[in-house]
């Protein structure tokens, strides 16, 4: 099943033609497809150096480009800026026979997605996740503030789409104690220090795990300014209780950050519920068991 209307359908063959055409040298490394993790591309292995993404929802080709070029402007003002390793842009690609829209090219990252080892009871994972924060953090903004789109700014701009995910979640789960502890967090007061440098989606998918440690980072084309507290959601996509007190002792969070970084979370977790229900049961998953954990915190603490 789809996961959004109108997508794209990319069968290895396209791709095959797409690479040899435009990248003749790559015309003797094998393409193959990569089982999805994430839900806006799908993504190609080009032999054992490359990943080739391509956008899964239809749009303008010329706003796609410049969307692609924002995402490759980003992982390059990230990489190298910690010590976990993360994708570098490679190529740019252009719409042709079986696919209507510009794609692109970027270095593929040994280990495995989070999805498929789950880092959650690692101390050593939480830790490893707090130093990544911090050095994106570290970034120097050069004086950028938050774009307005998406999570990362005033959390009372996504009440419509909270409205919306209550109405959708009736049969889904328990809506009456959720709508109230998003009445608690939607009214959270802003963060004093100001939009600092974020990745902006550490979900399961986005990050890489090798033996119980943070190997590496993908999808790293939201970096941005943002509210500080952005990246915690981390904390309550990834991570056990332990592991989430170290991460939180590493940043030094103090209880407002901390809740607010609980508040992204949530606005994530209840759109993920029901809109992958059916099309994408791992995603609704991961949403289910973020919204279990703040519920189990937000119980510890009464």
């Amino acid at each position: 099943m789809d996961m959004h209307t109108g997508q794209l359908t990319i069968p290895p063959e396209v791709v095959r033609g797409l690479v040899d055409e435009q990248f003749p040298e790559w015309r003797g490394l094998p393409v193959r497809a990569v089982a999805p993790a994430g839900t806006v591309n799908a993504v190609f292995r080009i032999g054992d150096r490359f990943a080739a993404r391509f956008p899964l929802v239809p749009g303008d080709v010329e706003s796609v480009r410049r969307g692609l070029a924002s995402e490759a402007a980003a992982a390059r003002e990230l990489l190298g800026r910690t010590r976990f390793p993360t994708p570098e842009p490679v190529a740019s690609g252009e719409p042709g026979p079986g696919y209507p829209l510009p794609w692109s090219v970027q270095t593929w990252l040994p280990g495995a997605v989070a999805t498929d080892e789950d880092p959650g009871g690692s101390v050593g994972f939480g830790h490893d996740l707090a130093e990544f924060v911090a050095g994106v953090r570290a970034i120097d903004t050069r004086g950028r503030t938050f774009g307005g789109g998406g999570r990362g700014g005033d959390l009372r701009d996504h009440d419509e789409w909270m409205r919306t995910c209550f109405s959708r979640s009736g049969k889904l789960l328990d809506v009456a104690p959720l709508r109230r502890m998003w009445r608690h967090l939607r009214d959270l007061p802003p963060a004093a220090t100001g939009d600092v440098m974020c990745h902006g989606d550490l979900i399961p998918g986005n990050v890489l795990v090798s033996d119980g440690r943070l190997a590496g980072l993908l999808d790293v084309g939201g970096l941005g300014p943002a509210d500080p507290s952005l990246d915690l959601v981390g904390a309550w996509h990834l991570l056990d209780t332990g592991p989430r007190r170290a991460f939180r002792a590493d940043l030094g969070c103090d209880d407002l950050e901390w809740e607010r970084g609980k508040a992204w979370a949530f606005q994530q977790a209840m759109g993920l519920v029901w809109y992958y229900v059916d099309s994408n049961p791992a995603m609704s998953r991961l949403g289910r068991r973020t919204l279990d954990r703040l519920a189990a915190d937000a119980a510890q603490s009464r």
